[in-house]
């Protein structure tokens, strides 16, 4: 027995080992590859800098009201209080064939309306001139109500189906149907104008007003709809077409105003505009935009007052930082 127990005695120990071994090993390795301080810093002679165009400023305060920038899709607005927006969506033919019967039931009810109310003027002539009942005139009177409501249903009924199909392009104003997610919707001021521009870079901005409309909202997407009235007597924009919408929020931004011509953007949509460190030397620096309208942009962090910002010639050193430019 006591041979056995020295022969389990370094079994035992070395299988401890074993494990201690195996739980000081670190379970995860992060290694440093790159950071963002470790960027290029480019020297340019004086004739690179005339070449290149570079022309630098210093940075202004400002503050901007918040916006939220989501997708909207232009619709066609109803007739009346109660219709639906008509969208991309809408199966048109079928709408059009429902406008053709809702046309043609407004206009039998309206023969039915004159019918009945010759009617009732023939009944009201013969019992003034007491020659009909009084009963025959209260019938044509009733006749005549009936006709009157079921014209009124039937017009009702052709102003929910919305303007006719061959006039949606010509609509003098549109609606904005802005999807915004159910968690932000708190933050949106519904007073406000929101600014409605065509996906592109040289988009003009267009002011749209809020409207009430009928409540919708996506579930699988879980977003709300939002709806907005703007102008369209230059006819510059078409039913179903996707635009930007920036929406107001509450709240102000304070921060540091620069020109848009000096932020860059890489592949990732990370914002960047160059420093001038020294009389010929730039260093890229990443910023956050906080918006950016007429041609100016307000940084909500990344930038230090009294630095110089190149301007004019950002994309130029942004290409000679990655080789595209000498």
């Amino acid at each position: 027995m006591r041979q056995l127990a020295y022969l389990t005695l370094p079994i035992a120990l070395a299988a401890c080992s074993k494990t201690d071994s195996r739980s000081s090993a670190p379970p995860s390795h992060a290694e440093l590859i790159a950071h963002e301080s470790e960027l290029l810093k480019l020297t340019l002679t004086p004739e690179a800098q005339r070449r290149l165009g570079i022309v630098t400023a210093r940075p202004g305060g400002g503050a901007a009201g918040q916006v939220r920038q989501v997708t909207g899709e232009i619709v066609v607005p109803p007739t009346t209080a109660n219709g639906v927006p008509t969208n991309s969506l809408t199966n048109l033919q079928q709408v059009g064939a429902q406008q053709a019967a809702a046309d043609g039931e407004v206009a039998r009810t309206e023969a039915q309306a004159r019918l009945a109310r010759i009617a009732l003027t023939r009944a009201e002539n013969l019992v003034r001139e007491e020659a009909g009942s009084i009963r025959a005139r209260d019938e044509a009177a009733a006749a005549f109500a009936a006709a009157q409501a079921a014209l009124g249903a039937a017009r009702q009924q052709r102003a929910l189906l919305g303007p006719a199909i061959g006039s949606l392009g010509n609509q003098s104003v549109l609606w904005v149907r802005a999807s915004v997610f159910a968690s932000d919707v708190g933050a949106i001021q519904r007073g406000g104008s929101a600014t409605v521009r065509a996906l592109g870079a040289d988009a003009v901005s267009h002011s749209a007003r809020p409207v009430q409309a009928p409540p919708s909202a996506d579930g699988t997407a879980g977003t709300v709809d939002i709806y907005y009235a703007l102008g369209n007597d230059g006819r510059s924009f078409r039913v179903g077409q996707r635009v930007a919408v920036d929406l107001p929020l509450s709240g102000r931004t304070q921060g540091l105003s620069v020109a848009s011509s000096a932020i860059v953007r890489d592949i990732y949509g990370g914002e960047w505009l160059y420093r001038r460190t020294g009389k010929d030397t730039f260093v890229r620096q990443r910023v956050e935009v906080a918006s950016e309208t007429g041609g100016t942009a307000l940084l909500a962090r990344g930038l230090e007052p009294g630095a110089e910002v190149v301007t004019v010639g950002a994309a130029e050193l942004f290409g000679t930082e990655f080789g595209a430019a000498h």
